[in-house]
């Protein structure tokens, strides 16, 4: 057996030649052969996304927060939320990242308003 005791995240900003946008990555499970699994929290910024890839054994994907959009080479993109999953078959070739912000942004709280929010809060 072998355990390995929760401790924080080695978090990596994703390399460029693999994404487009900013993306962090943190490796969940490396591949202990025989084994081929290998696992990753990957946390794509508004708009950030792959290059077109594949995979050799196929990958899954499961969302957990935000919306994911997804495409395979020839077929449409799909937006993909929280709680969906979604399976890319080996040698698929294929891409996906998170959907673009949508935020109108004001003017800044100023000092006053966020120092009297703060002294109301529970």
């Amino acid at each position: 057996m072998h355990m390995t005791r929760g401790t924080s995240l080695d978090t990596n900003a994703g390399p460029s030649d693999w994404f487009t946008g900013t993306v962090y990555l943190d490796t969940i499970a490396s591949p202990a052969p025989p084994s081929r699994l290998a696992a990753a929290s990957v946390h794509f910024t508004p708009g950030a996304h792959t290059a077109w890839h594949t995979h050799p054994y196929g990958q899954t994907i499961y969302v957990v927060e935000g919306i994911c959009l997804c495409q395979g080479r020839g077929g449409a993109a799909e937006a993909v939320h929280p709680g969906d999953r979604v399976y890319f078959e080996p040698g698929e070739e294929h891409w996906h990242g998170a959907s673009p912000s949508v935020v109108t942004w004001g003017e800044r709280v100023s000092d006053e308003e966020y120092a009297a929010a703060a002294a109301t809060a529970d």
